[in-house]
């Protein structure tokens, strides 16, 4: 009885991905979350020291930030590998935008918010002043407008993570489309 051999041969699709786009949007991000991080974790210890309560803001942004450098981890390790599937990144781009959305739609009502927001309180109180010198007055002050421009640097790169994390989703699509060859 003749027997039949079948055969399967397997290939694995390439993805080809734009180098300096993806370098580009991978610096970006990485600041971006490490700077929310960096400063939601430095507000988070300033309440604390001052023995006020923490919004839910806070933990919510370096949880988030947090979530943005384990995917940029894991995105880096697959690229390593030659193994960035653009379905992946999709979704992940579109969890993680959704969340920095939700904060910075927060962000913002905390920051430019009517009633006492902080950018109104910082433009009022503090960087309409001048202070210098060796003192105690001088260093409050100092600190102050560092928690102000920490709160500037948070809120735009809050937009700019929304806006780059689009940007990955419709580079991604482009790369399943095979538009990047």
């Amino acid at each position: 009885m003749p027997t039949t051999e079948v055969v399967t041969v397997q290939r694995r699709r390439k993805y080809h991905w734009p180098e300096a786009q993806l370098n580009f949007w991978l610096l970006i991000i990485w600041v971006a979350a490490g700077l929310n991080l960096g400063v939601f974790a430095n507000f988070i210890t300033i309440q604390q020291q001052m023995n006020l309560g923490i919004p839910w803001l806070f933990p919510y942004m370096v949880t988030v930030s947090a979530l943005a450098i384990i995917f940029l981890i894991i995105f880096m390790i697959l690229i390593m590998q030659r193994q960035l599937l653009p379905g992946i990144v999709i979704v992940f781009s579109f969890i993680l935008f959704v969340l920095w959305l939700a904060g910075l739609i927060e962000t913002a009502i905390e920051f430019l918010g009517p009633n006492g927001g902080v950018n109104g309180n910082c433009n009022l109180y503090v960087l309409g002043q001048s202070f210098s010198g060796v003192s105690i007055d001088t260093l409050a002050y100092l600190e102050q407008k560092s928690i102000c421009q920490s709160w500037q640097a948070a809120f735009s790169f809050e937009i700019v993570g929304c806006v780059f994390f689009i940007w990955m989703i419709v580079m991604a699509s482009q790369v399943n489309r095979d538009q990047y060859e």
